[in-house]
């Protein structure tokens, strides 16, 4: 079907690190000369990633399509679930909002229409692109699911791709969950795995050898790699699974403490990924109020369901604690957060719950009402704090619309409009802008005002992120050429075209 040559990676499970790998392979393949776009044709996930031209996709596609050095488009994730409620998503066609769906009804009445779209965007990519990289979700061996799948086997078929089959090691169990998923494909989709990759290894590869050598006696398939577990990463995270992995508790060796609210639907929590690179910096995420402590910075980052999140801060107690520390911390609202800070929300058309209006936090002078229309773009302008100005870009992706209802301290001049607010003290600040911390000056200086005042000097020199992205994706397709036979998968991936085309 395919000009492009194709290549699938399958996982046993979620989170085995299918799209870290797809971003190796995406910029390997560029690397090697090759005109290459990463795929998935649906994502769930709350963190969302703004093409050029104001669509929504995954994160982790915009991600791949940037190791790749492209720009990210629609076509390279068509279909985007985002959970909203307890067994609900919105589903986002082609970058923009389609529906909110049941489970049940998504598997019954969706399943046609997100055919079609998937085969029109593979052979869309299939024309202007030399590889397409490809990702599953969840595992092929679902077998109850199996029947009206969209993103795995069925997507092999479509795209005529071998696959590659990964799994993960940390977890534990990874021959038998490699053996045992092989076992439980249908045996034509079992002829299309070239072979096995194991992920995130730690120890002494000695220790590993007889195990592949059973497996691949066992099952025929050859171990194409076992990558160790790579520390330090600055790419993004695909889910909040992740963030699972970071302490709560602050870490007295840095300099500055900083607390990310985790509410059950963050989104977009990458926001904070810069910070995780700096080194005076220690990022903590928080569900509960006594882990909260004395953060030098409070961050409440966005939200796929504002009311609900609000709701939670105040049951878990957080809310009444957020407000106590408002003169300690600095407090930094980001598109849902930002909302909450204000002092009510309206939902006239019952699009986030059922209640028609829920008072915020009463920290900022700003009311929101949500809106059935959702704001996806790329912005930039000019921010304006502690005396100073900033050129600053970001992206929007929210469903509502804020106004001032006190003094207008606005943050961002977007050229004769204005986004966000800030108190007098700039004690409690919000924002729509998503990726506002990416901004390398305004981060440093921003990081330096929290420096001053606990008495700290200034950092003068920092890192810019966007460089460091770029090294790491030159650091992780370096260290997946060192531990994968990427020559053979090139060797199969041809062998497969030339035997199946």
């Amino acid at each position: 079907m395919t000009k492009a040559i194709p290549l699938m990676f399958q996982g046993t499970n979620s989170d085995v690190g299918k799209s870290v790998i797809v971003t190796a392979f995406c910029r390997i393949f560029a690397q090697d000369g090759h005109k290459t776009a990463p795929f998935k044709s649906q994502n769930m996930s709350l963190n969302s990633y703004i093409t050029i031209d104001g669509k929504e996709i995954g994160r982790a596609q915009g991600v791949q399509a940037e190791a790749a050095g492209i720009q990210a488009t629609t076509d390279m994730n068509p279909i985007l679930l985002k959970p909203n409620r307890e067994y609900q998503s919105q589903v986002v066609v082609h970058g923009k909002p389609y529906l909110n769906m049941e489970a049940g009804a998504y598997r019954s009445d969706f399943f046609q229409m997100g055919l079609k779209l998937i085969k029109g965007s593979l052979s869309v990519l299939s024309e202007k692109f030399e590889r397409i990289v490809i990702e599953g979700a969840g595992s092929p061996a679902e077998i109850n699911l199996n029947d009206r799948e969209l993103v795995n086997m069925r997507v092999a078929r479509m795209a005529n791709a071998p696959v590659i089959l990964i799994g993960d090691i940390d977890k534990g169990g990874v021959f038998a969950s490699l053996v045992g998923t092989l076992q439980l494909m249908e045996p034509e989709d079992r002829d299309r795995v070239i072979g096995v990759i194991i992920n995130k290894f730690r120890g002494d590869i000695r220790l590993l050898e007889s195990g592949l050598t059973w497996f691949e006696e066992y099952t025929g398939k050859p171990v194409l790699g076992v990558i160790p577990y790579l520390d330090h990463l600055n790419i993004d995270a695909e889910d909040s699974l992740i963030l699972n992995q970071y302490s709560s508790n602050p870490n007295r060796e840095k300099d500055l403490d900083i607390a990310v609210i985790q509410y059950p639907k963050i989104s977009n929590f990458t926001d904070v990924d810069p910070f995780f690179a700096e080194p005076d910096c220690h990022v903590r995420f928080v569900t509960r109020a006594d882990q909260l402590h004395n953060p030098d910075l409070m961050i409440l980052p966005g939200s796929k369901n504002t009311i609900e999140d609000l709701l939670f801060l105040r049951k878990s107690g957080l809310a009444q604690k957020i407000t106590e520390l408002q003169t300690k911390a600095v407090i930094f609202g980001i598109c849902g957060g930002y909302q909450m800070l204000g002092e009510k929300i309206a939902d006239p058309f019952a699009i986030e719950s059922m209640n028609p209006e829920l008072e915020g936090l009463q920290l900022l002078p700003i009311r929101t009402t949500i809106t059935k229309d959702k704001r996806t773009e790329l912005s930039n302008g000019t921010l304006t704090l502690f005396d100073k100005r900033f050129d600053v870009t970001g992206y929007e992706i929210h469903m509502g619309e804020t106004e001032s209802i006190g003094e207008n301290l606005g943050l961002i001049d977007l050229y004769g409009q204005w986004d966000g607010c800030k108190t007098t003290e700039e004690k409690v600040i919000g924002t729509y802008f998503h990726g506002i911390f990416h901004n390398d000056e305004f981060r440093k200086e921003f990081l330096n005002q929290l420096r001053g005042a606990k008495g700290l000097e200034p950092i003068e020199e920092r890192e810019s992120f966007t460089q460091l992205r770029e090294e790491a994706f030159d650091r992780l397709a370096s260290h997946v050429r060192k531990h994968v036979n990427v020559p053979l998968i090139e060797q199969k991936m041809l062998e497969f075209q030339k035997n199946n085309g």
